[in-house]
């Protein structure tokens, strides 16, 4: 996703990666990889009880989850992964926000 961000916020979306990381390794990180998104550490896991995300301690404790959350705060596209490697393509998500960006109200600025 770092490498196709612009395309998501040319969508009008933002990427968030949640973590169990604490503050400090977050941020070392992210300064070091130069992500340019937000990175939200969990270290107590209160994100990942509220979305239901799964703990394996054999496969190196938290599944993936990635969903798309509308502008409202409701899902409109949830994954659950089975393992490390069980993640959805960029496209995937871009579709997904394509629709949802043609069914609203919201204009998107561009540069074009």
């Amino acid at each position: 996703m770092r490498d196709h961000y612009s395309e998501f916020t040319l969508r009008g979306a933002e990427i968030i990666a949640v973590g169990p990381d604490s503050l400090s390794v977050f941020q070392e990180y992210w300064a070091r990889e130069s992500m340019p998104y937000i990175g939200l550490p969990d270290p107590d896991r209160s994100v990942s009880k509220m979305y239901r995300q799964q703990i394996n301690l054999f496969k190196l404790g938290r599944m993936p989850l990635n969903c798309v959350i509308d502008i409202h705060g409701h899902i409109r596209y949830i994954h659950y992964s089975a393992n490390m490697t069980d993640i959805p393509d960029n496209e995937t998500f871009l579709n997904v926000i394509d629709e949802l960006n043609k069914t609203s109200n919201i204009k998107l600025i561009t540069d074009n």
